[in-house]
């Protein structure tokens, strides 16, 4: 790919992509039509660079339609932007989820990260593998796909004018089809096992039609390419719709539901008309959520409680009435609030919130912006998911509350590509909101303006850092930045943004309805309220946990059941956290409290590891996962996550002193010379295995 446009064309179906998301192009310089003036005028300038940031969702509207970006479509997304193709295809190679090369429409992706591979992933992708052939066309491994309390997942993507989304959870091998049996793919390829499913509608009141009010689906499938009001429809581009020219900002085209049951048996068909993996119905939040209607809950006290698509059921269950005192009491007084309650973040920083809404208050260089970081891709890590499909109108309330309290006119909901259901839910609340006047340029009649705007991510783990998903949105490769300048001061556009992850958030609501001394009265001084625990691995009950601060792992462990098996091991905070043994299991559930006994509470994964578990397998898993999710800026991280993982295979087959000599070596110095967080701890999960574990002892080594 050169700094020059090629010769190569788009398709007209490409073309029409982007002119979908784009608008049809006005001038010449835009790759439409030359005239006579456009050889008078140059179009660029700073109205040219101010379209960057629709690079991703422009890329993301291509691949959906088509299910990879050419040569052609990637000039033609560059010419309407003014982006050098150089630069577009360093950013289209940099997600997972886009392919430059002509691959199938439907794709499958099986999950073969932590709390799958300790469920029996690898049964799964044999069966992949069998049926589809090798990995790379029409199915490949995926690192985490956020469905842990369902492992073995698998997740497949189908491209066209109408794209989908199949959900497989827990993925199991399909039996081996009949050739011409009800079921087995009749001639329009269509009506695999299980039968048409019912799809996630565009309104976002999928997983909630059946008369039970669970799921009515055998295969879940996303309305992906329709925009409703406001661009932030559907899936296709899941909002990624820059605003266009009207009321409040916020115009996008209007899109229109399409039934996408006829796409029920295409997921991973092999060769012979079955489908490659079992299909079920998904099924609804709740399920990920074993207290669902405890009323003890906080957090999730909704989730199974109200309707996820009707914003009177959540008004009717208390929703909304934290915005209202937040207006009461002021910007000010929504900061002192926060600051008294003791909230930190939840994604694994621990950052006191309320210093950094008041640092983003204070400055005087403005718009402000308010990003929530929905990029959950730590392995092991679903609550986010849940929250968002369970109770979608909580994020958008809780949006609102930080935006009102930093002065941040608009927001941006960036959530990673592997959640259609919760991309499509949260599409729908927003647009419900915005239409109830909740969200707009005069929120609730108060005169303050607020709109969300949803961004899509398209597979890397790496945007989940603060910085690189400012990145991200910008439309440049999702690469960390250096830091000083922080983001308060300098972050989206160059503006003082404040970043907050879906729980960290939500958390707002019981603090401003039941005031900040009694939210700090649960938990500990240091850690307080309560916080969600997402339980994955080989453990009787899988889910996301709501725990107050201080409650011990032992006591989270006897809540989910225990291990299926004699407990070998328990990692904390993912792949980026560290190992317990089964007799530390008295650890408090705290940020002080992990820190003090040498590991980690990270963004609240706990998967549990049976003896049945092999933990060399896992730490290889973990070393592969790093190598592949490296951003590669820095040369620490970059070489250092390859040489960690030739090193651990290395140790597979022959412990030796001088390769765990090496690896403390190589871990050292991604730890102390990384620029961001992935490199930092890439190595913390292997030397806790190590040290606390014995995996690889010395009287195996030589």
């Amino acid at each position: 790919m050169d700094l020059r446009f090629s010769d190569a064309e788009p398709s007209a179906e490409e073309r029409a992509a982007v002119d979908a998301f784009l608008g049809a192009p006005p001038t010449g310089w835009e790759g439409g039509a030359r005239s006579d003036g456009d050889l008078r005028v140059a179009v660029g300038g700073h109205e040219a660079r101010d379209r960057r940031d629709l690079l991703l969702p422009a890329l993301h509207a291509v691949n959906d339609r088509i299910g990879w970006i050419s040569e052609g479509a990637l000039d033609y997304i560059c010419r309407r932007l003014t982006v050098p193709p150089a630069e577009a295809y360093g950013v289209a190679t940099f997600y997972s989820l886009f392919s430059t090369k002509p691959r199938p429409a439907r794709v499958l992706h099986v999950c073969t990260d932590l709390a799958c591979q300790a469920r029996g992933a690898d049964a799964v992708r044999r069966s992949a593998e069998e049926r589809l052939g090798p990995p790379g066309m029409s199915w490949q491994p995926s690192p985490c796909l956020g469905l842990c309390e369902r492992a073995p997942a698998a997740l497949a993507l189908q491209a066209g004018e109408f794209p989908g989304a199949t959900v497989y959870g827990p993925a199991e091998p399909a039996p081996a089809p009949t050739v011409g049996a009800n079921g087995s793919g009749g001639p329009d390829g269509g009506g695999g096992a299980g039968g048409a499913g019912r799809t996630h509608a565009a309104d976002g009141t999928d997983g909630t039609g059946g008369p039970d009010g669970t799921s009515g689906a055998s295969t879940v499938g996303d309305v992906i390419g329709t925009r409703g009001a406001g661009g932030t429809g559907g899936i296709g581009d899941a909002g990624d719709a820059r605003a266009a020219e009207g009321a409040g900002g916020t115009g996008g085209g209007a899109g229109r539901a399409k039934d996408l049951s006829r796409l029920g048996g295409l997921s991973g068909m092999d060769v012979t008309g079955g489908p490659a993996l079992a299909e079920r119905a998904e099924p609804p939040a709740e399920h990920a959520v074993p207290q669902a209607g405890d009323p003890s809950l906080v957090l999730l006290r909704r989730v199974g409680v109200v309707d996820p698509a009707s914003l009177d059921d959540y008004r009717a269950e208390g929703g909304y009435a934290a915005l209202r005192e937040a207006v009461r009491i002021g910007p000010a007084g929504v900061i002192r609030e926060v600051l008294e309650s003791g909230l930190v973040g939840r994604g694994g920083a621990a950052f006191p919130t309320g210093r950094k809404w008041e640092a983003t208050a204070r400055q005087l260089d403005h718009p402000h912006y308010l990003v929530c970081n929905a990029d959950e891709s730590e392995p092991g890590t679903f609550k986010d998911r849940v929250v968002m499909e369970g109770d979608p109108y909580a994020l958008v309330e809780a949006m609102t509350i930080a935006a009102y309290a930093t002065g941040c006119p608009k927001g941006y909901l960036y959530i990673r590509g592997e959640y259609p259901r919760a991309i499509s839910r949260m599409a729908h609340a927003i647009d419900v909101a915005r239409a109830r006047g909740l969200l707009g340029a005069d929120v609730m009649g108060q005169g303050f303006a607020f709109d969300i705007e949803i961004r899509r991510g398209a597979g890397a783990y790496i945007c989940g850092e603060e910085t690189a998903i400012f990145n991200s949105i910008e439309g440049f490769r999702g690469e960390p930045r250096s830091k000083p300048p922080f983001p308060v001061e300098k972050g989206l556009f160059g503006k003082p943004t404040v970043v907050n992850n879906v729980e960290t958030l939500v958390n707002v609501l019981p603090i401003l309805t039941g005031g900040a001394a009694a939210y700090a009265a649960t938990g500990t001084e240091g850690s307080t309220g309560t916080k969600l625990f997402c339980v994955s691995g080989t453990v009787a009950r899988p889910g996301v946990y709501e725990l107050p601060f201080g409650a011990t792992l032992r006591e989270l462990l006897d809540l989910s059941g225990g291990a299926t098996g004699r407990l070998r091991a328990v990692l904390l905070g993912g792949a980026a956290g560290g190992f317990v043994r089964p007799d530390e299991l008295d650890v408090p559930l705290t940020f002080e409290g992990t820190r003090a006994a040498g590991t980690t509470l990270g963004s609240g994964v706990v998967l549990v590891l049976d003896d049945g578990v092999d933990l060399v397998r896992i730490l290889l898993r973990v070393a592969e996962f790093f190598r592949d999710e490296s951003c590669g800026q820095c040369v620490p991280c970059r070489v250092g996550t390859v040489r960690q993982e030739e090193a651990l295979h290395r140790l597979s087959r022959r412990p030796t002193a001088g390769d765990i000599a090496l690896l403390r070596e190589v871990g050292q110095a991604m730890r102390d010379a990384s620029i961001c967080g992935l490199g930092q701890t890439a190595w913390n999960a292997v030397e806790s295995a190590i040290d606390r574990l014995g995996v690889f002892s010395p009287s195996e080594a030589s």
